[in-house]
């Protein structure tokens, strides 16, 4: 079995990698959607993280031990991993209201976020094209969410700001750059989903400012309680999956090439549909189709339009050099 994923296309098993990644990432947000009827998220996260740690420590000893986790920039780390706290709480607490899939389908304007944030915060320039594809993009976040219609929920923009704060976590990881090794970028990544959660544990975990009869934010705001036995093993499971995703995640961009694996990314939204169908009963309408085709149709022409830049930098390169 070994030998035939080693004689397997780089880009076959990075293609490979990322499935299994969103396939163990859609079970990880199952599995917080299911507990969230009885636990805060603040204790969602820091359980998670507890138990994800683990596997991250056991990365970084693969890697080469603790002195891999030396950094110059920790400030950029904290801040980074600040961010893709921020982006897991808007989330899951959309998620804790809304269907599993049309959450992941909102999320799915982060690409188009990374190419706005782009110019601004990295010099890259955008260009006439992907400015008008963002706008197609963006329509279709309209469509899902129906502004003045009676379907209309403020809980709709959570998965937005999340995709806005993920990709300003991305931003930051590409000012990062490749002096830092995966098992630090993930370790630190954990540092700050415990030390966040732990900080709104102690703020909010006597439950004093759950007075709202919001289910999102009776999620963010209820009272810490000690796990069952049942919901340890759930968060065990959601700790490892987290923690065995993002190295596949990982390994699928360090394996492929970005433009080739990137498009695969969608293969999450099959899983959320299916999952979200069978354990919920949770089915998108017509306009949430539609809204959908146009997100994943301008995330994939974006992607299609850095892929055909970059062979053209590449030849560019080529040629004078």
């Amino acid at each position: 079995m070994r030998n035939r994923l080693t004689s397997l296309n780089p880009n076959t098993l990075g293609i490979l990698c990322l499935v299994g990644a969103l396939g163990s990432l859609t079970i990880s947000d199952s599995i917080i959607k299911w507990v969230s009827d009885d636990m805060p998220l603040h204790q969602i996260t820091f359980w998670r993280s507890c138990f994800a740690m683990l596997a991250v420590m056991l990365i970084v000893r693969l890697e080469g031990g603790l002195a891999r986790l030396k950094t110059e920039r920790p400030l950029l780390h904290l801040l980074r991993g600040s961010m893709l706290v921020l982006a897991n709480m808007f989330f899951f607490v959309g998620l804790a209201a809304m269907p599993l899939a049309e959450t992941v389908v909102l999320f799915y304007t982060a690409p188009l976020f990374i190419c706005m944030l782009s110019q601004p915060l990295l010099g890259e320039k955008v260009g006439l094209r992907r400015w008008f594809v963002i706008v197609v993009g963006m329509l279709g976040a309209i469509v899902m969410l129906r502004p003045g219609s009676d379907l209309f929920r403020m809980v709709s923009l959570l998965p937005i700001m999340a995709a806005l704060c993920y990709a300003a976590m991305t931003m930051m990881t590409r000012k990062l750059g490749i002096r830092e090794s995966g098992g630090a970028l993930t370790f630190y990544i954990q540092v700050a989903f415990l030390l966040i959660s732990s900080a709104i544990g102690l703020v909010t975990g006597d439950g004093k400012f759950d007075n709202y009869d919001n289910p999102s934010l009776h999620f963010l705001l209820r009272a810490w309680y000690w796990p069952s036995f049942i919901q340890f093993q759930l968060l065990l499971i959601c700790g490892l999956i987290v923690a065995c995703g993002g190295y596949l995640m990982s390994q699928a961009y360090r394996l492929g090439e970005a433009p080739i694996v990137a498009p695969f990314e969608y293969a999450s939204l099959p899983f959320a549909l299916i999952v979200g169908y069978y354990l919920w009963g949770d089915w998108p309408d017509w306009p949430a189709f539609v809204g959908t085709g146009l997100i994943i149709s301008s995330g994939l022409l974006v992607m299609y339009l850095e892929n055909r830049d970059r062979k053209k930098a590449r030849l560019q390169a080529h040629i004078a050099g």
